[in-house]
């Protein structure tokens, strides 16, 4: 018995070396690159590009999924947009370089929409086409909801909005969140096994299509592998079959104009059930489902997403 907690307190310990460096490294290669904001609570990092009167001044706000960081939209979509609109693009509390705001309370959809509304509301983005990937998909709703005169247009890229058969999701999560050996877990193990299969990670959920080169390097995806990001996407994953369950009743409140693109080969969100449940939700809701395409249309299209985008963004201001 002393052998094996010998054996076990050494590796405790070789992992938790390794995570620390890991991790050190980490934060060096990727320090922040765009700015803070500053709300009740803590701070939120966030890029802020294009011109700060483009079209009409309606800006359009990126908003990143599970396990990323905002240079994901920024990557696929900054360039594009920021040539006719300002494009701020956050961090999620906890992920990238923004601070993990009311703690475990932040994992739910509609407490990060409360927080992104004060950050809109502190950067004087006034009126916004909002546009979500994946997780974010469950906070956006929210957002619109609660906001509908600064949110003219929202759209989701392959969002997770309703509950899905089973409610799986990775067990690694639960034991990320778990008292105790949560705590150990992110700490010793996690981040090295993480690195070792992130390759295998990334082009699972890039499927059928190929991750765009240097994918890993340019959407700074290894920031997801530090104990406090991945402990907070873990938490953002173990709640948010509960959190859809409970909110997907209220979509047919929403009246803001709704886009939602995804591709028909998802092998990460079913687009049956939540694409296609959003639309038959959300009243007037344009639904485009692209033939072949996985978990990232805005990789595999991202001139069609622009064009979405750009057609809401229009549409409010010859509404005016």
């Amino acid at each position: 018995m002393v052998i094996v907690i010998g054996a076990i307190a050494g590796l405790s310990l070789l992992g938790g070396l390794a995570t620390w460096a890991l991790t050190r490294g980490i934060e060096t290669r990727y320090p922040p690159t765009g700015r803070f904001v500053e709300i009740g609570g803590g701070r939120l990092h966030y890029a802020d590009t294009g011109p700060a009167d483009g079209n009409g001044r309606i800006a359009v706000v990126l908003l990143h999924g599970a396990s990323g960081s905002h240079a994901d939209p920024m990557l696929a979509l900054g360039d594009r947009l920021s040539k006719r609109h300002r494009v701020v693009a956050f961090d999620r509390p906890g992920h990238g370089w923004s601070e993990r705001i009311d703690g475990p309370a932040a994992a739910a959809p509609a407490r990060q929409a409360a927080i992104l509304q004060e950050a809109l509301a502190r950067l004087e983005v006034d009126r916004a086409v909002v546009v979500a990937h994946s997780w974010a998909g469950a906070l956006l709703p929210n957002l619109a909801l609660a906001d509908p005169g600064r949110v003219v247009g929202a759209v989701y890229l392959a969002p997770v909005t309703h509950p899905w058969p089973g409610g799986g999701i990775g067990w690694y999560h639960h034991l990320a969140t778990a008292p105790g050996l949560g705590w150990l877990m992110t700490r010793t193990i996690a981040t090295p096994i993480g690195a070792l299969v992130l390759d295998d990670v990334t082009r699972t959920v890039f499927a059928p299509q190929e991750p765009p080169a240097d994918y890993l390097e340019r959407a700074r995806v290894r920031l997801a592998l530090r104990p406090s990001a991945f402990r907070a996407n873990s938490e953002d994953m173990t709640g948010l079959y509960a959190a859809v369950s409970a909110q997907q009743e209220r979509y047919r409140e929403i009246r803001v104009p709704t886009v939602i693109i995804s591709g028909d080969a998802d092998p990460i969100v079913r687009t049956d059930i939540h694409s296609r449940g959003l639309a038959r939700d959300v009243p007037g809701a344009r639904l485009v489902i692209l033939p072949g395409v996985g978990h990232m249309p805005h990789h595999a299209a991202p001139d069609l997403v622009v064009a979405e985008i750009e057609a809401l963004a229009t549409r409010f201001a010859a509404a005016e």
